[in-house]
């Protein structure tokens, strides 16, 4: 019924519900994350961009069968599509962000200009992961409850309800200290720093990393183009 207008719905649910959660149910109260609201929602919009196109590529084959078997498709342009639609969502979304921006009087700095910089890479990376995972689910039917539940992991394992410098653990113990690893490995934690920077904190971002995420995010789009391209002969049979 509300059509269009679920682009601006959605992210902001979400928002509430988080907000409430993490400001009433389990407070969070440390001072380099107020206001929470905003610091939240810098980075759960991106993450909901990624998420969603990685969600909705596990499928996008299978559901586009009729489009391949009896046509000649380019079939890569299902798993890209979708990405750059949850990437428009993603752009309809920042209203919202500028919303709270000027509702928390928080000023906006020079280095907003690099804003669509990180967009850029999260894109690259996007698609690197989306293509991959949609030709390996034709065959792997299983991939998409997998990736599901992997995805909420890899939600608690990015620095998106906390800020990356929640590493600095006071307790030492063998789970924190895999957990230090894992962020600090994890692409995505750079580059949600990266919109926390520009966006929330008005600061230059972390160039070193956002450079080595950049050709990580290469890398991936090349190595899902190249399984993709091996597997598009197979996927008329399997779908």
């Amino acid at each position: 019924m509300l059509g269009f207008f679920w682009s601006f719905f959605n992210p902001l649910l979400l928002l509430i519900v988080y907000t409430i959660v993490f400001n009433y149910i389990l407070p969070n109260r440390a001072l380099e994350t107020q206001p929470y609201s905003l610091f939240l929602f810098c980075g759960l919009l991106p993450w909901t961009w990624f998420s969603s196109s990685l969600l909705e590529a596990s499928n996008v084959i299978v559901s586009g069968g009729n489009l391949i078997k009896k046509i000649i498709f380019p079939a890569e342009v299902l798993p890209v599509v979708s990405v750059l639609a949850n990437m428009i969502h993603f752009l309809l979304g920042t209203p919202i962000l500028v919303l709270f921006m000027i509702i928390y009087k928080v000023p906006v700095t020079p280095y907003a200009i690099f804003f669509p910089v990180i967009i850029f890479i999260q894109l690259i990376l996007t698609l690197g992961f989306s293509l991959l995972i949609s030709s390996l689910s034709v065959h792997f039917r299983d991939l998409r409850d997998i990736l599901s539940n992997l995805l909420t992991l890899w939600f608690f394992s990015t620095p998106i309800i906390y800020p990356l410098t929640f590493t600095t653990l006071h307790n030492e113990n063998f789970i924190s200290e895999l957990f230090r690893r894992v962020l600090y490995i994890n692409p995505l934690s750079y580059v949600m720093d990266g919109y926390h920077q520009v966006i929330f904190y008005g600061k230059m971002p972390d160039w070193r990393h956002l450079l080595l995420v950049f050709a990580g995010s290469l890398l991936c789009f090349l190595v899902g183009y190249f399984v993709f391209d091996r597997l598009r002969d197979t996927f008329a049979e399997e779908v």
